[in-house]
C-alpha cells in the first residue's frame, strides 16, 4: 500500500503541477501577453476564461478516461492521462505571445488548455481506485488520501518555481522567457511519473470483474440511466471545494497583486504557507473520516467555509501578510476536511463496474460548478469600491450552503456506521 500511495500521490502531483502553474501564471501574465488589446480588467477576464476552459474539459476527460478505466482497468488511465496533460503543459511553454502571432496565439493557448483538463479529468479516478480498491477497508479513507496530497504539492511545486523566478528576475525578463520554465519543466516531471507508474499492478477488483465478465459495455450509459441523481449531488456537493480552492489560489492572488499593490512574491508566499499546511495536516483529516464516516466531515467542512468566507474576505483586504495567511489557513483547512475523505467516499458510492466513470464525472462537474467560473465571477464582484469585496464572500458562502444541502442527501458509506456496508448506488 505504501508503495501503490506513493506512485499515486507522485502522479498526482505532476498532474496537478500541470494544472496549478496555469493558474498562477493567468494570474500574473497571461493576460498582457495574450490579449495586450484589452483594458487590465479584461485581459485578466480573458486570462481566467482560458483557464476556465480547463475545468469544461474535465467532464470529457472523465468520460474518455472513465470509459477505458470501467472496460480495460484503471492502470492504463494513469499512463494516458499522465502523458496527454504533460505534453499539452509543455506546448504552452512554446506558444508565441500575440505580438508573434496575433489572434492565433490565445486560440493556441485555449486549446491546449482544454488537453490539460482532458488529462486531468482522467488522472484523479485513475489515481484514487488504484489506492480505494486496494486498501483494508478499515483504513481506506487514510491511503486514499494520499491522491488528495498531490494538489497540494503540485500547487507549492508550481508556485514555488514562479516565486523563485518572479523573485530572481526582472520583471521584463520574467514576462519575456521567464513565466514559460515551469512550463517546460513539465515533460521532465511527466516522465519521472511515468517510470514510477510502469510497475504497478491492475486493481483486485477490477481483476475480479474481468474474471467473472461483468464489466460494464457502456459505462456511461449505465450512469446516466441509473446513477443520474448521485452524480448531480456529489458534483454539488463537491462544488464548494473547488470555489473556495481557486478563491484562494487564483483570485486572491490577482485581487492582492492588482488592487491592493501588494507584491506577487509576497501574495504567492502567504497562499504557499497555508497550502503547505494544508497538505501536512491531509492524512490526519482522513483518519478521522475512518474513525467517524464521509458524510460527516463532509458536512463539518461545508459548514466551516460558510461560515469562514466573509473573516477570509476581510483578512485578505488588510494586506497584511500573517493576516491574509490566517484568512486563506482557514479556508482551506475548511476546504482538506471535506476533501481529504473524497477520495474514498466517491467510489464507494458507485458499484464497481461503473466507479471510474461515475466516480470521476461527479468529481470533475464539481470543477465546473465551482472552480471554472469562480475567478470571473470574483474578479467582477470585486470591481469598484474601496472596502473589502463582499460580494466574493456572500458568492462563496451561497455555494457552500448548496453544498451542505447536497451532502445532507447523500448517504454515509462507512461501514458500520450505517448497520451495514457501503450502500448500493441504486439505493443512494
Amino acid at each position: 500500500m505504501g508503495r501503490l500511495a506513493a506512485a499515486s500521490l507522485v502522479g498526482t502531483a505532476i498532474e496537478f503541477f500541470d494544472f496549478f502553474v496555469y493558474g498562477t501564471a493567468a494570474a500574473l501574465v497571461l493576460g498582457p501577453l495574450f490579449f495586450p488589446t484589452f483594458s487590465p480588467l479584461a485581459g485578466t477576464l480573458a486570462a481566467f476564461g482560458t483557464f476556465a476552459a480547463g475545468f469544461l474539459a474535465r467532464p470529457l476527460g472523465s468520460v474518455l478516461f472513465g470509459h477505458v478505466g470501467d472496460r480495460y482497468g484503471r492502470r492504463p488511465v494513469l499512463f494516458a492521462s499522465l502523458l496527454l496533460t504533460g505534453c499539452a503543459t509543455v506546448a504552452v511553454g512554446f506558444v508565441p505571445t500575440y505580438a508573434t502571432l496575433g489572434i492565433a496565439a490565445p486560440a493556441l493557448l485555449l486549446t491546449l488548455r482544454f488537453l490539460q483538463g482532458l488529462g486531468l479529468g482522467g488522472e484523479w479516478g485513475g489515481a484514487v481506485l488504484l489506492t480505494a480498491e486496494h486498501a483494508p477497508e478499515n483504513r481506506r479513507a487514510l491511503w486514499s488520501s494520499f491522491p488528495q496530497i498531490g494538489p497540494s504539492i503540485g500547487f507549492l511545486l508550481a508556485n514555488g518555481v514562479m516565486l523563485a523566478l518572479t523573485a530572481g528576475l526582472s520583471d521584463a525578463d520574467f514576462r519575456s522567457w521567464g513565466w514559460r520554465v515551469p512550463f517546460w519543466a513539465a515533460g521532465l516531471l511527466a516522465l519521472v511519473g511515468l517510470l514510477l507508474r510502469s510497475s504497478l499492478a491492475e486493481t483486485p477488483q477490477f481483476e475480479e470483474l474481468s474474471a467473472s465478465g461483468r464489466r460494464a459495455g457502456a459505462p456511461l450509459a449505465e450512469i446516466v440511466r441509473d446513477h443520474w441523481r448521485l452524480v448531480l449531488l456529489t458534483a454539488g456537493a463537491l462544488a464548494v471545494g473547488y470555489a473556495v480552492f481557486y478563491s484562494v489560489s487564483t483570485w486572491a492572488l490577482a485581487y492582492g497583486t492588482e488592487k491592493l499593490g501588494v507584491s506577487s512574491t509576497v501574495m504567492l508566499a502567504c497562499v504557499m504557507a497555508a497550502v503547505a499546511v494544508m497538505g501536512v495536516v491531509t492524512p490526519f483529516v482522513a483518519l478521522l473520516g475512518d474513525r467517524w464516516g464521509r458524510r460527516a466531515l463532509c458536512l463539518a467542512g461545508c459548514a466551516g467555509s460558510a461560515l469562514w468566507m466573509f473573516p477570509m474576505v476581510a483578512l485578505l483586504h488588510t494586506a497584511r501578510p500573517p493576516l491574509m495567511f490566517l484568512g486563506f489557513l482557514g479556508s482551506l483547512l475548511a476546504f482538506i476536511t471535506m476533501f481529504s475523505v473524497v477520495a474514498a467516499y466517491l467510489p464507494e458510492l458507485y458499484e464497481p463496474r461503473v466507479r471510474c466513470t461515475g466516480a470521476a464525472v461527479g468529481y470533475n462537474l464539481a470543477g465546473v460548478l465551482g472552480g471554472a467560473l469562480t475567478p470571473i465571477v470574483a474578479t467582477t464582484l470585486s470591481e469598484g469600491g474601496s472596502g473589502p469585496p463582499w460580494g466574493v464572500a456572500a458568492y462563496l458562502t451561497l455555494v457552500a450552503l448548496v453544498s451542505l444541502g447536497c451532502f445532507a442527501l447523500l448517504p454515509e458509506t462507512l461501514p458500520g456506521r450505517t448497520g451495514e456496508p457501503a450502500p448500493e448506488p441504486a439505493t443512494a
